[in-house]
């Protein structure tokens, strides 16, 4: 028999001469485009609209509406969570990724209530910054996480203190300093409060990445709320019942709206939702600048819901402050690869469509212009406050929820 013979197994080899069945169907072997499946830019989309609208939600009940008991609204999330899930689990199929989680009573004492407690500082922390501080500065200040997240894994041994990481950060710290130079209503309680945010969110995600570091203990970010929600439901609530739940009265919740309450609850749920489908759908690279982009939408957002003025200084040092966390994020690499490709497409775009081209450009720039003056609004538009405006809405909207 010859090498040629013997290269084939008898498994795949002819009998009596007969034909060979084909083993894929040549009618289907090219993978064909799915005109049904939905389009990742939808999941994108979604992810940026649930993230915006509930910070911009927060900001609204305890700011707006008068309603400043953030543990209390903290809470009532982790409970409305918590019911869900556990529904979920019990008569859905959403959840079965849990049963692959080999989670015992001693793993969640010592791994899971340990993250649910800095999840809970880090949400209360959080919310009680929309007391004191505009959501456009907040944002800015969050633009720090990465240092901190990065400073907390060289802490707990999860990473390696890295000199040229460190460098890379470094960026970011500057960008915030100058932004919160250049704050014009600064608050030092807001301030720190944010940063002890900043700070426990930190800690609860490198700890977290410590836990899931287990292949038995891989979990997407529905299971983990499944797992997380109940605990800082409890620590919450007993924070609330301490410190808020004495001082509320039902009027203030009446004024609010329960069905306003429900929205909120919901619009915070299905932000984890959507994260579930966005990461399955999407890279890495894609959440860095959706991150970046929602970021500078919630600024764009302050500013016109809420008159919060931005100085110059602030947009220039949070623009160092982003520009520093993609680079950080991405690498010089990946940026001049992206960047490349994206100006492949635009010059593509510009010989296809020279007419949309043209409009984009001048709707960017028309933006950036309202941008730019928008921060300098009140010092030349003083009598004007769009806080008024929704002042007056907040109380149309509150009337009729309490009728």
């Amino acid at each position: 028999m010859s090498t040629e013979d013997k290269v084939r197994v008898s498994g795949d080899a002819p009998r009596n001469g007969s034909p060979v069945l084909p083993t894929v169907n040549p009618a289907i072997e090219k993978p064909q485009p799915a005109n049904n499946g939905i389009h990742p830019v939808l999941y994108v989309v979604t992810w940026i609209g649930f993230s915006s609208s509930v910070i911009l939600f927060n900001k609204w009940v305890l700011d707006t509406l008068k309603f400043r008991y953030p543990v209390i609204l903290t809470t009532y999330h982790l409970v409305f969570a918590t019911v869900v899930t556990q529904a979920l689990a019990r008569w859905t199929t959403v959840l079965d990724g849990r049963k692959n989680v080999k989670m015992t009573g001693r793993v969640y004492l010592r791994a899971v209530v340990p993250i649910g407690l800095f999840f809970s500082l880090s949400l209360i922390c959080g919310n009680l910054t929309y007391l004191y501080l505009s959501v456009a500065f907040i944002q800015m200040l969050k633009a720090t996480t990465p240092v901190a997240v990065l400073l907390a894994g060289w802490s707990l041994g999860v990473s390696s203190p890295n000199l040229k990481q460190f460098l890379n950060v470094s960026a970011i710290v500057v960008g915030v300093i100058i932004a919160s130079f250049g704050e014009v209503d600064f608050v030092l309680v807001g301030f720190l409060f944010q940063m002890a945010g900043i700070l426990f969110e930190a800690l609860r995600l490198t700890m977290v990445q410590r836990l899931l570091s287990s292949a038995d203990f891989k979990m997407d970010p529905l299971v983990s709320l499944y797992y997380f929600a109940p605990v800082c439901a409890a620590m919450n609530g007993l924070v609330a019942l301490l410190w808020e739940v004495p001082k509320v009265t039902m009027a203030e919740v009446y004024h609010v709206g329960l069905f306003t309450f429900f929205l909120n609850g919901l619009c915070a749920f299905m932000l984890n939702v959507s994260v579930v489908f966005l990461i399955g759908k999407t890279s890495a690279v894609v959440l860095t600048l959706c991150g970046v982009l929602k970021d500078i939408m919630l600024v764009v957002a302050s500013m016109m819901i809420w008159g919060t003025p931005v100085s110059p200084l602030q947009f220039f040092g949070y623009s160092v402050a982003l520009g520093g966390m993609v680079y950080y994020k991405l690498g010089y690499d990946q940026i001049k690869g992206y960047a490349g490709e994206a100006a492949r497409h635009w010059a593509e775009f510009g010989a296809r469509k020279p007419v949309l081209r043209k409009l984009s450009i001048i709707v960017m720039v028309f933006f950036t212009v309202i941008l730019l003056f928008g921060g300098l609004a009140p010092s030349y538009a003083a009598d004007y406050s769009p806080s008024k405006v929704v002042a007056g809405v907040t109380n149309g909207v509150g009337k009729t929820d309490a009728n």
